[in-house]
């Protein structure tokens, strides 16, 4: 009778032990660490890199990251993200890679409340639910809500490409 008391108490400790491991399993890894390990955003990281971002991505945040996948950086004209990547293009990268994040860990359900998003880089984004689709300006989100230890990806389908800047005097 006492073995089967203890075999009863030992399976209860490991039920809630597990459970509590489960409950405080917070992402361990940041946005670039995540990206990376996706294997999908092979661009995004070189690109990331090029731009000298990583520091800021892997800061505290939390930022929301709409990741485009490689495939969306396919659907670029040829070349473009070979200029981007070059070091006298840096600040255009910058501009277009600020222009993919949003400050704040921003959910698919807060988002679709939205019409726009004021970017990192300034400029605003479009938010627009399409059935049960969120269009961010011309792009899908295919994979919503990833959750880092320092925000939340969305993968997106397309580059998003931002106006370009006015300069003044002209």
């Amino acid at each position: 009778p006492n073995l089967i008391k203890m075999n009863k108490t030992i399976a209860i400790v490991t039920s809630i032990l597990m459970l509590a491991s489960v409950l405080s399993a917070a992402p361990k890894k940041d946005i670039v660490d995540t990206a990376v390990e996706a294997g999908i955003f092979k661009t995004l990281v070189a690109a990331v890199k090029a731009a000298g971002l990583v520091d800021t991505l892997k800061g505290e945040g939390p930022f929301t990251v709409f990741a485009p996948t490689d495939e969306a950086f396919a659907k670029l004209p040829k070349g473009t993200v070979e200029t981007l990547l070059k070091p006298e293009n840096k600040q255009k990268l910058v501009d277009i890679l600020t222009y993919h994040v949003v400050s704040g860990k921003v959910k698919a359900k807060k988002a679709a409340k939205l019409d726009s998003a004021k970017t990192v880089n300034g400029s605003e984004i479009t938010i627009k639910p399409s059935g049960k689709t969120l269009m961010i300006n011309k792009s899908k989100v295919i994979k919503a809500d990833i959750k880092t230890s320092n925000g939340i990806i969305h993968v997106i389908d397309a580059v998003l490409l931002p106006a370009p800047k006015k300069v003044d005097g002209n």
